[in-house]
């Protein structure tokens, strides 16, 4: 049986967010199976702001070579196999980039259970760059207690509205920050946030102080840049600064550096501290967290909504919204 791969490969280095010249569209007739190997259908994609790094030649994670396909986390099932450990119609999920048809070796994916959740939850509530990382960097790093004032940046995203959420649950009152009224609704009426700032309309140092007269206790900071220093200016002795990404910083060439904070000595005058973290650096902390996520998720404690565009060939345009914040909760692509 002939099958055609239709795949997403990185054809230049972007200038800012990717366009239509940065990425090109193949296609390309599969071989036969080597041992050992899976070949996936792929069904959805996570869209996370690590892709837009890793398309610099500069870049924490592993850059993406010119001509190669482009990573990205994904689920899908196995149509076929040259490998003992799964199966066809096996549900997988794992680095399967952006294509229809993943090949692989049988030891970079998991098998995942279909009947436990939905096969996108294993990329949002359940995924290791959504869930898994909210509940390490509120637990781990934020060290989140109750009655602590918690400030979240990119509250409406995928990590954004599970640190939140899981905050909430450890008793923190818990104020997102988000650009759009739909999304300040969502989070205070859909989430249990206890207060929403729209930092397109609204001045968020003032309503801040507004809102945490005392100071904020924990700030989860997913975007960076200027907003980084309005909180700064507002934390309390002993508050905890999570730095789990800077979306507002990824548009650019990373060789360059990327714009810091100019008030991070508030740390040292208020014995504060600041730390970042990356998921994959945590392996130990991802079973914990997967099994208290499945339970919240089985309860009905915590959600995530799905945005969901469609089409391999809408990769580029999809990974976009992420940066334009023209989406709400978990960013994914069905291919």
């Amino acid at each position: 049986m002939t099958r055609v791969n239709r795949r997403v490969v990185l054809a230049r280095r972007p200038e800012g967010l990717p366009t239509g010249a940065d990425l090109r569209l193949e296609e390309e007739t599969v071989g036969a199976l080597s041992d050992g190997h899976v070949r996936v259908a792929v069904e959805h994609l996570s869209i996370d702001a690590f892709i837009r790094t890793i398309l610099d030649e500069s870049s924490y994670h592993p850059s993406v070579a010119i001509g190669s396909p482009v990573t990205a986390f994904g689920v899908g099932r196995v149509v076929e196999s040259n490998a003992k450990e799964l199966a066809p119609g096996d549900a997988v999920r794992g680095p399967l980039f952006a294509q229809t048809l993943a090949t692989l070796p049988a030891f970079m994916l998991e098998k995942v259970d279909a009947d436990r959740a939905p096969l996108t939850a294993y990329l949002g509530v359940l995924g290791l760059t959504s869930g898994v990382t909210a509940y390490v960097g509120v637990r781990d790093v934020g060290a989140v207690k109750p009655g602590d004032t918690f400030v979240v940046s990119g509250a409406a995203g995928g990590v954004g509205s599970l640190a939140g959420q899981i905050a909430r649950i450890d008793g923190a009152r818990v104020i997102g920050i988000a650009g759009g009224p739909h999304k300040v609704r969502h989070l205070v009426e859909e989430l249990g946030f206890d207060a929403a700032i729209d930092y397109k309309h609204e001045d968020v140092d003032s309503r801040l102080r507004e809102l945490a007269p005392e100071g904020i206790d924990v700030f989860f900071d997913n975007v960076g840049g200027e907003l980084l220093d309005v909180v700064l200016d507002q934390i309390r002795v002993g508050a905890r600064v999570v730095i789990c990404g800077a979306i507002s910083q990824y548009h650019g060439d990373f060789s360059s550096g990327v714009r810091g904070p100019a008030l991070y000595l508030r740390l040292a005058e208020r014995n504060a501290r600041m730390e970042g973290f990356a998921i994959n650096a945590c392996p130990e902390r991802q079973p914990e967290a997967a099994a208290a996520l499945a339970d919240w998720l089985a309860r009905g404690e915590i959600r995530l909504h799905e945005h969901v565009e469609h089409g391999i060939e809408h990769f580029g345009r999809t990974l976009g919204l992420l940066f334009t914040g023209d989406h709400l909760g978990k960013l994914l692509l069905a291919v």
